[in-house]
């Protein structure tokens, strides 16, 4: 990339309404972080701001990587689309292999300092892979092979490691609606998924409900029947109704909720 160019882009005015409404909503997400956490951090630590704190420099080390990000033309990011793409699987191959269990479950990458979610950085790098693949076979998109056969070969192996060595039903679910949106933007055709697609969809929940894992299957039903695993696939849905019960769907005020006096209760 030219010195010049370089140089036009990092002086490009700042877009304020997108800075303000990023700012807005992570100033929110720290306040729900505090209201959320300060019964069990005050229980494990004696502090009740343990955790909104190291949720707070997390925060200021997003900002400063955006805004250092913001300056590098985004065209750059084409080039090594390749690279983004075998990055991501090898990641998550990685996984099942020197992986760190939390839970149950083996997601997470131990670096001493801190334990690292590949599958979280493999969204952003299959984005960058998909972005550059739509630009380059944009005259191609409406082929069924270039259009919608090929992107889905290439998300293949990234649903089966998820789906069969993490168990991570939830991001590969994401991972292929946003694939699948950014296909049908860039000019994929709409009826090739409305058939090919719903029919492959819908055959691959039959596959994950008849021949899956018990953990999958129970995560796609457990709302049936809730209290058959409180503490377990159904802790999540069970919580929602307890807020949704004592709440409302507007809740009762930051600090006051009625899950966090019961932990008070429980730890004092």
């Amino acid at each position: 990339m030219p010195t010049k160019q370089r140089k036009k882009f990092a002086n490009k005015p700042t877009d304020f309404i997108l800075v303000i409404t990023v700012l807005f909503l992570l100033s929110l997400g720290i306040v729900m972080v505090l209201s959320a956490s300060s019964p069990s951090s005050y229980a494990e630590t004696g502090s009740s701001y343990t955790y909104v704190k190291k949720q707070a420099i997390s925060a200021v080390l997003g900002l400063v990587a955006m805004y250092v990000i913001s300056k590098i033309d985004y065209h750059t990011y084409k080039k090594p689309y390749k690279i983004a793409y075998v990055l991501s699987v090898l990641m998550l191959a990685a996984v099942p292999l020197i992986g760190h269990e939390v839970n149950g479950a083996k997601r997470w990458i131990d670096l001493g300092f801190t334990t690292f979610q590949p599958s979280e950085l493999v969204k952003l790098l299959l984005i960058i892979f998909y972005a550059a693949y739509l630009t380059n076979n944009r005259d191609r998109l409406k082929e069924l092979g270039k259009g919608f056969v090929i992107p889905f070969v290439y998300l293949a192996p990234v649903a089966l490691i998820l789906l069969l060595f993490q168990e991570h039903f939830s991001a590969t679910l994401i991972i292929v609606l946003i694939v699948s949106v950014m296909m049908l933007v860039a000019g994929s055709k709409l009826s090739t998924f409305m058939t090919l697609g719903l029919a492959g969809g819908i055959a691959g929940i039959g596959l994950i409900l008849t021949k899956g894992s018990s953990f999958r299957m129970d995560r796609l039903t457990s709302f049936l029947n809730p209290w058959a695993d409180p503490q377990g696939d159904s802790y999540q849905i069970i919580q929602s109704l307890y807020a949704i019960g004592s709440g409302g769907l507007f809740g009762v005020g930051l600090r006051t909720e009625q899950a966090k006096i019961f932990v008070l209760t429980r730890t004092s």
